[in-house]
């Protein structure tokens, strides 16, 4: 059998952990290594990455845009920064949305979406697009992620046997409150809306799992429930990775835990309204780890390569 020849270039962090141990078990896949001192020397990095069919950029935005002038064109590259997530050269690898699969095959260098990004633009960017919403209305948006998001630094802390038994971690933090997070630009970009969204993220005390919610006014968006929910429900049929409920479905315990998708690649969106029937509530419940980075990672890979979609996925 032959194989794909792929690099996590960045496979000490943790999305790259979980990408290399997923990809470890597939047998079609054969994972080239680099030294520890190679890993420090661009001219190194960008050697290993010209040996491969495809390579993960697990890296800060800076590392991965210094390697990309290195890299030979016909070289697959899937990054998980920031770095090109709104630049009109490279795919955005979020495939359920309509028309993005065929731009993702169609090209060598696809960027990942963030967390919250993804839990935002599978809510927003289907009414947009669909004209249930106009794309000038002004949204906001609160994300509740576990904190593993943060990387290895804020896991250190979070897990840390020198936490004391009462801790400031033991509470909800609310943060980026500049309104300046780095995942806006693609949540206004891709979700296709005139002006950012005024986002909350929050961080709390369990490992993963991200709930996003966003609401919606409906009288004011010139829309009803019941349009927004079918709109919904057709733009995503047939898709293995999410599931759209039933407008007002009966939530498990009368609410969501934001953690109840962890271990999973799968994103699933809720949809309530109320009783007047002029407010309604948005809801995407996922992984950080898995459909927010790098369940999503693997998921474009197959695009990529032409392997089965679901391929490597929990």
């Amino acid at each position: 059998m032959s194989k794909f020849k792929v690099f996590i270039d960045g496979s000490a962090g943790t999305t790259g952990l979980r990408i290399f141990d997923r990809l470890s078990k597939e047998p079609d896949i054969e994972l080239l290594s680099i030294s520890e001192e190679g890993r420090k020397d661009v001219n190194e990095r960008a050697k290993v990455i010209n040996a491969s069919d495809l390579t993960f950029l697990c890296l800060p935005d800076a590392a991965s845009r210094e390697v990309m002038p290195l890299v030979k064109p016909e070289v697959k590259i899937l990054d998980t920064s920031t770095a090109f997530r709104t630049d009109p050269a490279w795919a955005y690898g979020l495939p359920e949305l309509h028309g993005y699969r065929d731009k993702i095959k169609a090209s060598a260098r696809v960027a990942v979406p963030g967390c919250y990004a993804t839990g935002f633009i599978t809510l927003v960017h289907p009414i947009v697009e669909l004209g249930l919403v106009p794309k000038d209305t002004f949204f906001s948006c609160t994300g509740i992620s576990g904190y593993s998001g943060g990387g290895k630094k804020m896991i250190a802390d979070y897990e840390s046997p020198e936490r004391p038994a009462h801790s400031k971690l033991d509470a909800p933090k609310s943060y980026g409150l500049s309104l300046a997070h780095k995942h806006l630009p693609e949540m206004q970009v891709i979700g296709g809306i005139a002006k950012a969204p005024a986002f909350v993220p929050v961080v709390c005390d369990y490992y993963s799992g991200m709930q996003v919610i966003v609401p919606l006014d409906l009288a004011a968006a010139g829309t009803t429930a019941q349009a927004v929910a079918q709109g919904m429900q057709q733009y995503y049929r047939g898709e293995s990775q999410i599931t759209v409920h039933e407008l007002n479905e009966a939530l498990p315990e009368n609410g969501l835990y934001s953690n109840q998708r962890a271990g999973s690649d799968e994103l699933e969106i809720y949809m309530t309204v109320n009783s007047a029937g002029n407010e309604m509530l948005l809801i995407s419940v996922f992984d950080n780890l898995g459909k927010g980075s790098s369940g999503a990672a693997v998921q474009c890979m197959n695009v990529l390569l032409g392997r089965p979609e679901t391929a490597g996925l929990e």
